[in-house]
């Protein structure tokens, strides 16, 4: 008699659960949802395709072996491209390290009853939501506090993309160790392995592809920043390569936005041009994530 209850119990559930789903307002929600998407992605790929258009006459070698010029013809992003990567290698050797030993220090060994634990991680969270111009401004203080003249620096723009990130790196890190199951630890543990080497040899190998999706997706937000850099004085004209942490540096975003600012309509190609170039590093980098995602995501 209980079971012929819990059935039609659990029918006339789902009854009206699909009735809700198909109700007026639902309906209508839906439909404006598909309306607005569509509305976004048409503007998009407008903004693409036209981008492209203009850009296109200067997808050539010049592009990629040139350095800035008053004349557009001979100008070139070269000093723009290796400083992004530059910038960006220097980002990932700082903030991955660190984001990940965040990670696993919140994740699997801090005593999560305790109200410090509770904030760090509220904060945390707090700070991935957080304008990138204010990571720039940080930076600024700290490089200000520690006397430094001289901020126009890779390190210095490294360290404040590597604060933009950092939450981004912790967050992703500690859902890749929350996705591998328990029993994987307590079979570790009972077979007489130390937490931190049931860490190091289990656990952390298990969610390596979650952790190497969310760092390339962070750098990929970071490649294409300029606010931050701009606040720490990123030259917007650079006639030599970097060579160094040390050295001088500008970047593709950077470089984008002083030819958008020229009078002149070829600066503007140049500009669409350069933006074509960043939009496909962009891209490559989210590829590889989903490539990684994909080819090493294990299903337990």
């Amino acid at each position: 008699m209980s079971i012929a209850t819990d059935l039609r119990l659990s029918r006339s559930l789902d009854t009206s659960a699909r009735s809700g789903e198909r109700s007026p307002k639902a309906m209508v929600f839906l439909v404006l949802l598909w309306v607005t998407m569509f509305i976004a992605m048409t503007v998009l790929l407008v903004l693409i395709v036209t981008t492209f258009i203009e850009g296109a006459p200067r997808l050539d070698l010049r592009l990629f072996t040139e350095y800035p010029s008053s004349t557009p013809a001979r100008a070139g992003a070269r000093p723009a491209i290796l400083g992004s990567i530059w910038v960006i290698c220097t980002t990932a050797v700082l903030a991955i390290p660190l984001g990940v030993a965040a990670a696993v220090q919140l994740e699997e060994f801090a005593d999560k009853t305790k109200r410090i634990n509770h904030l760090i991680e509220l904060n945390v969270q707090n700070l991935a939501a957080i304008p990138s111009v204010v990571y720039g401004l940080l930076a600024l203080a700290m490089l200000t506090l520690l006397r430094v003249q001289n901020k126009n620096l890779v390190i210095a723009g490294a360290t404040a993309l590597s604060l933009l990130i950092l939450p981004v790196i912790i967050i992703a890190t500690r859902e890749a160790l929350r996705s591998v199951p328990a029993e994987i630890r307590e079979a570790s543990l009972a077979l007489g392995a130390t937490p931190l080497q049931t860490m190091w040899k289990q656990t952390l190998p298990s969610a390596v592809p979650g952790i190497a999706t969310g760092a390339i997706l962070a750098l990929s937000r970071a490649f294409g920043e300029a606010a931050p850099l701009l606040l720490l004085g990123g030259l917007v004209f650079v006639s030599y390569d970097p060579n160094g942490l040390l050295s001088g540096y500008t970047t593709l975003p950077i470089q984008i936005f002083n030819w958008t600012g020229r009078p002149q309509e070829e600066f503007r190609v140049l500009a669409a041009a350069a933006s074509i170039l960043l939009l496909v590093l962009l891209l490559a980098m989210n590829a590889l994530a989903i490539y990684i995602r994909n080819h090493y995501q294990r299903r337990w």
